[in-house]
Order: structure tokens, then sequence, then C-alpha cells
């Protein structure tokens, strides 16, 4: 593993230790060029995803930005930061699990905004106001008035 301090090529693992239930490796890492720490995550990686956006781009998929989502669909929501982890973790494996390599930008949202609505329905009414492009208040107004519907 290359050092992200100073760029030698030679890094020793210091400590591992298994995280996130399981499904990931934090290892503690030490350059012998510069002597820092730092700290690598490997993740089981069923199979290399490519999200087709709405316009017909191929994009590899990015496990922080769906993070990165749901993450500030959730920010000062009453849910734990491991709680999003299971979260990010169990939609990924969804993802995987379908079978496909190429995945619906929409599908991956879809899916986003029915987890979300299970766990926070702040936090799904603030995604879905990205994810469908609200542009005024009767949108939130229609949106709303659809929480009452089941699922």
């Amino acid at each position: 593993m290359r050092c992200p301090f100073c760029g030698h090529e030679d890094t020793q693992v210091k400590d591992s230790r298994s995280s996130e239930d399981g499904a990931a490796i934090r290892r503690r890492r030490f350059c012998a060029a510069c002597s820092q720490r730092f700290t690598t995550v490997e993740r089981v990686q069923l199979r290399e995803l490519t999200v087709v956006k709405v316009d017909g781009r191929r994009v590899p998929f990015e496990r922080e930005k769906l993070a990165r989502s749901v993450r500030t669909a959730l920010r000062k929501r009453p849910v734990q930061e491991e709680r999003i982890e299971r979260i990010v973790n169990g939609i990924v494996r969804q993802l995987e699990a379908s079978g496909e390599n190429d995945i619906a930008s929409q599908q991956i949202g879809e899916l986003v905004m029915e987890t979300l609505r299970e766990v926070d329905e702040v936090a799904y009414v603030r995604f879905a106001s990205v994810y469908r492009n609200f542009r005024e208040a009767k949108d939130f107004e229609a949106f709303l008035g659809s929480l009452d519907e089941p699922g």
C-alpha cells in the first residue's frame, strides 16, 4: 500500500480489526519512510457496478457518493453513524444481489427513498425533494399528502 503522505511504496500493517458487522476490515498502517500512520478499510465487493444515468451515461458506482447522500438526508436527525453505515451497506448489498452489473440511477434513488421512509420521514422528504427536484412549495405539499397513503 502506498503511503498517502510521502508516496513510499512499502507500508506495514500494525493492526487489523473487523468492523461494520464483519463487512469490512480496518487496518492501521505505518510508513517506515516518513513515520506517519494511517488507516485503510477493505470491503468485499461482489461485482463491479455501473450506474446508468437518465441521459444514458455510464459511470462507476461510488459507495461514498451513496453514503454522502444518505448522510445529508439524515443530517441533524436522531440516527447514529453506525446505523447509517448499516443502511448504506444494506442498499449496496441489495444492488449487488440484483445480479445486474448495470444499475439505473432511478433504481438506486427509489431504493434509498424506500429505506429512508422506514428510518426517518424527515430524511425521506429531504431526499425526495432533491431526487424528485421539487421547485415550489406545492411540490412539497403534494408529496407530503402522499405520505398518508400506504407504501
